[in-house]
């Protein structure tokens, strides 16, 4: 069943929507955890954070996977897990070095369905060039749990002169995506909910790390990257405009959508910027140096489809809005509640 994505509100009870990555998740960290974890480092709500240890600037961040189901077109939990921890690094302009990866599993589950798991992460880390070096295995009663959940912690390298945030972001900068929107999102429903497409879609879950590498090389003058997993791009712009205090300005029609999501998304009533990824990312740059990233975005293969999308503004400070493919202009607010649960 497709419920609808807002939730009825609640102030005592935690509901999904408190997953999504959206308003509900904003409003759960303002309100239950940034109060008693009293650190500026967290308080930047940045997807890592960057700590000075002696001479060494490290990434440091940690993430739970739990979705549903757990093999899915273009991946599974395990490689999910290891590209996403990678790219919470990349976005802070990390060199992944090192995962923590532990299991929660339910009684009950197939040994062989593990093991699927366990070669497909251990492939993806071996590929993303970051080392598994140890991790945790818990397990719960049978129906107390739903087959596997994994929780990540990863550490990165990040170099002398990078210096990423979204509190960078200033007016005058461009905002660049790095492809296709909605392809995660559209891949996980359609497999959970049984629905076919008349064109094939999969997932774009995939490590970043080598892209921002090659971005960072074109421009050290990058302000701040994000990857709009849960929430979409929608809610990674508006936590952007939010931390910078500045505006944002979209433009729908330079915002590459599929056309399998974009009529998924018509059919089932959802907006593809709220739909999550797990292989974009987005970067706001000072436009001197635009063309230099953008280059060198769609001279690397995660970035062939990278595309200016709006600008940052001074006019509208922590508010987001979009310039129709009619012409008329419309505000882009976070995600209210949890469209499709269990994303990541």
């Amino acid at each position: 069943m497709i419920t609808c994505p807002t939730p009825l509100p609640t102030k005592d009870r935690i509901l999904l929507g408190h997953g999504s990555g959206g308003k509900l998740s904003a409003d759960l960290l303002r309100d239950v955890f940034l109060p008693v974890f009293r650190s500026p480092v967290l308080g930047r709500l940045d997807d890592q954070a960057v700590l000075q240890i002696g001479a060494e600037r490290l990434a440091f961040t940690t993430d739970s996977f739990v979705v549903k189901p757990l093999f899915f077109r273009g991946g599974d939990i395990g490689s999910l897990a290891v590209h996403g921890t990678v790219n919470d690094l990349a976005m802070g302009g990390a060199e992944p070095l090192f995962l923590s990866a532990a299991f929660i599993l339910e009684e009950g589950l197939s040994i062989d369905v593990l093991a699927r798991i366990a070669e497909s992460m251990g492939r993806a880390a071996e590929a993303a060039g970051i080392e598994i070096v140890t991790g945790d295995t818990k397990v719960v009663e049978k129906g107390k749990g739903d087959g596997v959940f994994i929780n990540t912690t990863g550490i990165g390298r990040v170099r002398s002169g990078i210096h990423l945030s979204a509190a960078n972001a200033r007016p005058g900068d461009l905002v660049l995506l790095s492809g296709f929107v909605g392809d995660h999102g559209i891949t996980i429903l359609s497999e959970r909910q049984d629905i076919g497409f008349d064109a094939p879609i999969e997932s774009d879950s995939a490590a970043l790390h080598t892209l921002v590498r090659d971005m960072l090389a074109a421009s050290p003058a990058i302000r701040c990257m994000r990857d709009p997993t849960r929430g979409g791009l929608s809610s990674a712009i508006n936590e952007i405009a939010a931390l910078a205090k500045v505006g944002v300005e979209l433009n729908e029609p330079a915002i590459p959508v599929r056309e399998v999501v974009r009529g998924a998304c018509e059919l089932l009533g959802f907006d593809p910027l709220y739909v999550a990824n797990e292989g974009k990312l987005i970067a706001i740059v000072p436009p001197e140096a635009a063309t230099a990233v953008l280059a060198a975005m769609r001279n690397h293969p995660l970035g062939r489809e990278s595309a200016i999308i709006g600008t940052v503004t001074d006019k509208h400070p922590a508010m987001v809005t979009m310039k129709t493919a009619f012409g008329t202009t419309r505000i882009v607010d976070m995600l209210p509640g949890d469209q499709l649960p269990r994303i990541c």
